[in-house]
C-alpha cells in the first residue's frame, strides 16, 4: 500500500491480460484516471503487445506475470482481467508480491475460494476489490435513485436482462470451456445481474434456475434465475446469447408505479469504439434512451443519471493511496457467488435451492 509520504505521486498500475477486458474496460479507465498511471500490461501475445505499445507508449508490455512479481517497488496496483479460472491464483500471487489488486468478475469460481481470497487480503493487509462496473451504469443509477426516493412505492418484482443475438457459438473458452472452470453465460453475465439485484434489494435466500446450452457448445448460453430476497422482493434475471428480439433491460414493479427501460448503457459501446472515458459528455444518455416511470394510465420519461465507470478507478485510487473505503466490498461479491452456486444446484435438480453461506 502507498504510504502517506507517497500520497501525491501517481500510483503505478499493471494490467494482467489484454483481451476485451484489458483493452476495453481496464486500460482506458486506468489511463484516464488522475492519480493513476498505466505502467505495464502483461500479455504473451505479440500482436497484443504491439497494440499496447501503439496505444499506450508510456506503458511497458510484459510477457508473463512471473516477470511482474519481480517489480516490487515499481508497481502499486495489479488488475487481473484474465480467464475466470485464473482470477484467484493471480490475485493471490499479486498480493503476496506486495501489490494491491483489482479482480475482474467473477471474483472467484466458488464462494469458498472468494472467502479464502478475502481472508488472504486481510492477512496480508492488502487492498483487494472487484470490478463490478455495472453498478455505475446510467440505467442502474437512475433506478437506484427512483427506489431510494420511493417513486415506485414498495417494489415487489425486479426484472433484469442482458440479452444478445449470437446464434452461432464462437470458438472461445467462454462458449466452449467447462462451466466448472468459469465458462458459460452464468459466470459471464450472471455476476452483473446478481450484483445489481443484491445491491438494490438485499441478500437472497433461495434461487430457482434454468441453464441451457442451446447452440451446441459445451457451456450454458441461455439462463433464467428467480431470486427470492430475504426482504420479500423477487428478482427475475434473464441472460441469453440467443435472443432474436431483446426484452427490456429493466422492468421494475412497485405498488405505486413501475419503471421500464430498454437498451444498454452506452459506456461499453463507447469504450469499444476507442473513446476516452474522460470526455466531457461521458456517461450522458440521449432522451431516446431514457426509461419511463408510471402506470398504465399515465407515465413519463425519466432523465437518465449520468453513467460513471470512471468512478470505480477513482475510488480504487483513493482506497489504495489514502485508505478510503473500497468501491466494491468483498462480502457482497462472495454472496453473489453463493447465489451462482445455488443456481447451479437448482438447474441440476429442477428445484428451488437455498443459498448457503460460505
Amino acid at each position: 500500500m502507498t504510504s502517506a509520504n507517497d500520497a501525491e505521486r501517481e500510483l503505478q498500475v499493471a494490467v494482467i491480460g489484454y483481451g476485451k477486458g484489458g483493452e476495453v474496460f481496464h486500460a482506458p479507465l486506468v489511463d484516464a484516471t488522475p492519480g493513476l498511471r498505466l505502467a505495464a500490461v502483461v500479455t504473451g501475445n505479440p500482436e497484443r503487445q504491439a497494440a499496447v505499445r501503439e496505444r499506450y507508449p508510456g506503458a511497458e508490455a510484459i510477457s508473463s506475470a512471473d516477470e511482474l512479481w519481480k517489480r516490487t517497488g515499481d508497481i502499486d496496483l495489479v488488475v487481473v482481467t484474465t480467464p475466470n479460472e485464473t482470477h484467484v491464483p493471480l490475485a493471490r500471487a499479486a498480493m503476496e508480491a506486495g501489490f494491491a489488486a483489482v479482480v475482474d468478475k467473477p471474483f472467484a469460481l466458488t464462494a469458498a475460494e472468494g472467502h479464502e481470497l478475502a481472508e488472504d487480503a486481510r492477512r496480508l493487509g492488502q487492498v483487494l476489490t472487484v470490478y463490478q462496473n455495472r453498478r455505475w451504469d446510467s440505467d442502474f443509477l437512475t433506478l437506484w435513485k427512483l427506489v431510494e426516493e420511493g417513486a415506485l412505492g414498495r417494489v415487489h418484482r425486479f426484472e433484469s436482462r442482458f440479452e444478445r443475438w449470437r446464434p452461432e457459438a464462437r470458438g472461445t473458452w467462454r462458449d466452449n470451456g467447462d462451466p466448472d472452470a468459469g465458462a458459460g453465460i452464468l459466470y459471464d453475465l450472471g455476476p452483473h445481474l446478481i450484483d445489481q439485484a443484491v445491491n438494490l434489494f438485499g441478500p437472497v435466500e433461495s434461487v430457482y434456475a434454468e441453464l441451457d446450452a442451446r447452440r451446441g457448445a459445451a457451456a450454458d448460453d441461455d439462463a433464467f434465475l428467480a431470486l427470492t430476497h430475504t426482504g420479500g422482493v423477487r428478482s427475475h434475471l434473464w441472460m441469453s446469447a440467443l435472443a432474436a428480439q431483446l426484452g427490456p433491460r429493466f422492468r421494475v414493479l412497485g405498488d405505486r408505479a413501475a419503471f421500464t427501460v430498454d437498451g444498454l448503457d452506452s459506456q461499453e459501446e463507447r469504450l469499444e469504439s476507442g473513446e476516452r472515458p474522460d470526455a466531457p459528455d461521458w456517461g450522458v444518455e440521449p432522451e431516446s434512451a431514457w426509461g419511463r416511470l408510471g402506470t398504465v394510465e399515465e407515465s413519463h420519461p425519466v432523465r437518465s443519471e449520468r453513467g460513471a465507470y470512471p468512478a470505480f478507478y477513482a475510488a480504487v485510487r483513493d482506497a489504495v493511496g489514502e485508505g478510503e473505503p473500497l468501491p466494491v466490498e468483498l462480502h457482497e461479491v462472495v454472496h453473489g457467488l453463493e447465489i451462482i452456486e445455488a443456481a447451479r444446484r437448482s438447474a441440476r435438480t429442477g428445484r428451488v435451492a437455498a443459498v448457503r453461506p460460505s
